[in-house]
């Protein structure tokens, strides 16, 4: 049998040692990750009906995440980009705790398992300077030519 984990050392350790000591991390990604996981303790306080402060570390599954991300793409509005960001934050914790708690190996390869959603990319249009007539290209070829024997 398996001791339940408390969740709260967990995570302290690994904004404190993993990701400020070891990985040395961004303000920027650190306050990311900070974010997210207020977030996510949040939902699980209204889900669970229960304080952070008593979570066990299994009780944080991957229905559970999944959940989570629904709620904050769904109710919340947020793009796909934005959850799959919490996702990373979500993952790297969960990566941290395979070394801290391999006895939850199982919990954790499922956790790791939920794939990032595909977004579209959108394509930024440059403008291009188009040329009407061959006189127009004769002139910005001579005036290109100018100009590299005038450096030399």
């Amino acid at each position: 049998m398996i001791t339940p984990t408390s969740l709260a050392p967990l995570l302290q350790c690994f904004f404190t040692q993993r990701l400020m000591q070891q990985r040395q991390a961004s303000p920027h990604t650190i306050s990311s990750y900070r974010d997210t996981f207020r977030q996510f303790l949040k939902f699980i306080q209204l889900r669970l009906r229960k304080p952070p402060s008593r979570l066990t570390f299994e009780e944080v599954d991957a229905p559970l995440v999944v959940a989570f991300l629904d709620e904050l793409e769904k109710r919340q509005g947020l793009s796909v980009r934005s959850r799959n960001l919490r996702l990373t934050a979500i993952h790297s914790f969960f990566r941290y705790a395979a070394f801290e708690v391999p006895a939850y190996s199982a919990q954790i390869q499922r956790v790791l398992a939920i794939p990032s959603k595909r977004f579209t990319r959108t394509l930024i249009q440059f403008p291009q300077r188009t040329l009407h007539t061959s006189g127009q290209i004769h002139a910005c070829r001579a005036e290109s030519l100018a100009s590299r024997t005038a450096t030399r």
